[in-house]
């Protein structure tokens, strides 16, 4: 066909772990599954089956075996996986013991550190050690404000062998945005850097670390990391009781592990905070471990010589995803930075000079080295390059053109999409099948996916609503402060009673990929970095000039952008130096990617009945198209300002 842009070998074929499982499943089971649509029907009509394959073919180490695999109730998410199991999550990670690299931390301005297996196990025995002696047990909150290093992953890793419940955020987040997420949580322990590097800059953190823990009442242990700040003494730092990291850490010995239930809660995980604080979702041991199991060992075919590199802060899941590298033995590359400095090619001169088989990046970072005209090709080896992952928005058709004949010819292009709700993948990538030129290869294994219609019709070249209609096990355990369950329904079933709907606008093509359209709700999605509108309406509140605002996503030369429209108060007009002002109080307080890249006037801003901000009225009406029940807003006139406003065709 000619939109295959690229096709595996017979031999890589061959070789992959994915062919390998499938056979292995073949002689287990006296089958005949001869290719990935047979093995992922299986693995949907089978699915006890299928998990505890998995499970076997990895050696997933049970403590205790589990009395049943899977015990289905009337509808999802009543399931119950693997009952009665123990495991440890962090002892997966932490199976390999030798010299070979398992970490290798790099920061924007070139400093480098290596952990062997070895030496990363011996790093969180002392970390563990250390917790121990502060009070840690199971069911305690750890939480970390920490830049993608080899700290936060041995933090990570010594929290989680203990069964204490690891929550991290990037140092970008502002004061409101940390407390708006651990403030629900009530950590035990907080770590930090005392600052860090971003595009050439180093970034104090002192005052934001005491003004963070002024809010966490709970919070009996600050760890300082002094990264980029040497120098830090410990009673720059006000909490009731601070220790750098080298005087906490207590050296000597190896790591244990504490036996946990499949469902014991791993780590805590945030939305993006649209229509309120960030819902705070809990994530089981188990689930989290098989799904990365199955992605990295079989979709991502990573075997234990592999070089995994993935460019993401710790905010973000694709941190968690990329920590769980490590249970397939490879070799784990931290980036520590902003991607372009000290200058465009900052993250691709790693792949040559780390050896990386598997890349991951964003969209918008592919789509930025087009745009500033780099030819990889033409400039590094790119040897070593065999995956090249995509995540965070939809790629578009021009950026796999871009790959193919300007980044590397063969190379499996691996777009994937799932979310912070499942910490796992919907769709992904496949060694054994085709790239064809803007769809994402397959659904995942053990992956009931489909795409409905209004008619709750499973549908091909039609653009839907991505469902699941079976359990798996990294659907989240709930959310944080949800005893009955009522709010985690409402997020994920209550569009389709008993069925998943994951909130992506959806396509199945009849080449079996998939392509996605973008997100179905008002979630903003620059960069593939989701933002909640609630955190910019927050900070944008303190601008005495403001009476109110609203945000959206504007589809833009491939990407998406941040527009935020504001309502002024009578007689005051939006200049270049109230724009500034309302940017730099979004940024202070957030991050730098909440930002809008367009601020515009308005006088009037649609809401319901009710009183409700309309931001799909809004964006659908910025877009050109229909707005569907008008009748419940108070103000429809007020809609039609939107329409074609000047400053939505203007460079930003």
């Amino acid at each position: 066909m000619n939109d295959v842009l690229w096709s595996p070998s017979t031999a890589q074929i061959e070789a992959s772990r994915m062919v390998a499982f499938r056979r292995w499943v073949n002689l287990r089971y006296n089958l005949e599954l001869n290719d990935y649509q047979a093995l992922h029907r299986w693995s949907i009509e089978q699915r006890s089956a299928f998990w505890q394959s998995l499970a076997e073919y990895f050696h997933v180490n049970w403590h205790q075996p589990p009395s049943h695999v899977l015990r289905e109730g009337p509808q999802m998410p009543d399931a119950q996986w693997f009952s009665g199991a123990t495991l440890n999550y962090a002892e997966h990670l932490l199976r390999r013991r030798d010299d070979r690299p398992a970490l290798i931390a790099v920061r924007e301005d070139g400093q480098r550190r290596v952990l062997s297996h070895a030496q990363l196990a011996a790093e969180v025995a002392g970390l563990q050690r250390a917790f121990e002696a502060s009070g840690v047990k199971p069911g305690d909150r750890i939480a970390a404000i920490m830049p993608n290093t080899w700290e936060t992953l041995v933090a990570m890793l010594a929290c989680t062998s203990l069964g204490a419940i690891w929550s991290s955020a990037s140092p970008e987040f502002g004061v409101h945005g940390i407390i708006d997420r651990f403030g629900q949580i009530s950590p035990k322990l907080l770590i930090v850097c005392a600052g860090y590097h971003y595009a050439g800059k180093v970034i104090d953190q002192v005052d934001k670390v005491n003004q963070v823990c002024a809010q966490l009442p709970g919070l009996e242990q600050l760890i300082v990391v002094p990264h980029t700040r040497s120098g830090t003494r410990a009673d720059e730092f006000h909490a009731s009781r601070v220790d750098l990291w080298e005087v906490f850490f207590q050296p000597g010995g190896m790591p244990r592990f504490t036996p946990l239930p499949f469902d014991h809660p791993l780590c805590v995980l945030y939305s993006s905070g649209t229509t309120g604080v960030p819902k705070c979702i809990v994530h089981r041991a188990g689930g989290v471990l098989l799904q990365h199991l199955k992605e990295h060992g079989l979709h991502n075919d990573l075997k234990a010589d592999d070089v995994l590199f993935y460019y993401t802060t710790c905010g973000w899941m694709m941190w968690n995803w990329l920590a769980s590298g490590l249970a397939v033995g490879a070799t784990l590359v931290l980036y520590d930075g902003w991607p372009f400095h000290p200058g465009p090619a900052r993250l691709l001169d790693l792949i040559d000079a780390e050896g990386i088989h598997a890349f991951g990046t964003s969209a918008k970072y592919l789509a930025a080295l087009e745009q500033q005209g780099l030819e990889p090709a033409a400039t590094h080896r790119l040897t070593s390059l065999r995956l090249l992952l995509s995540t965070g928005s939809p790629l578009s058709p021009h950026s796999y053109d871009y790959v193919y004949r300007k980044i590397k010819a063969d190379v499996c292009l691996a777009s994937m999409s799932g979310g912070t709700d499942i910490v796992a993948c919907f769709v992904l990538g496949n060694p054994t099948l085709p790239v064809h030129r803007g769809e994402i290869q397959c659904k995942g294994l053990g992956m009931a996916v489909e795409v409905w219609n209004a008619q709750r019709r499973n549908v091909y070249d039609e653009k839907g609503e991505l469902v699941c209609l079976q359990p798996f096990p990294s659907m989240p355990l709930g959310f944080w402060h949800d005893p009955d369950g009522s709010r985690y329904h409402a997020a994920y079933f209550s569009q389709f009673p008993g069925v998943w709907a994951q909130g992506d606008y959806a396509e199945q093509r009849a080449s079996g990929g998939l392509i996605i359209h973008g997100r179905s709700d008002a979630v903003l999605n620059p960069g593939g970095v989701r933002i909640g509108t609630a955190e910019i309406y927050r900070q944008v509140e303190k601008v005495e000039e403001v009476l109110e605002s609203v945000a959206i996503g504007q589809d833009w030369q491939g990407d998406v952008r941040v527009v935020l429209f504001v309502r002024l108060r009578d007689g005051l007009q939006l200049d270049e130096a109230l724009r500034q002002r309302i940017r730099q109080v979004i940024r202070q307080y957030t991050t730098p990617r909440h930002v809008p890249a367009v601020i515009a006037q308005v006088n009037d801003i649609p809401r319901t009945i009710s009183g409700k901000l309309v931001e799909l009225a809004v964006r659908d009406v910025v877009h050109g198209l229909p707005v569907k029940n008008t009748d419940a807003l108070a103000n429809p006139e007020a809609l039609e300002q939107f329409r074609n406003h000047n400053a939505l065709h203007n460079e930003a």
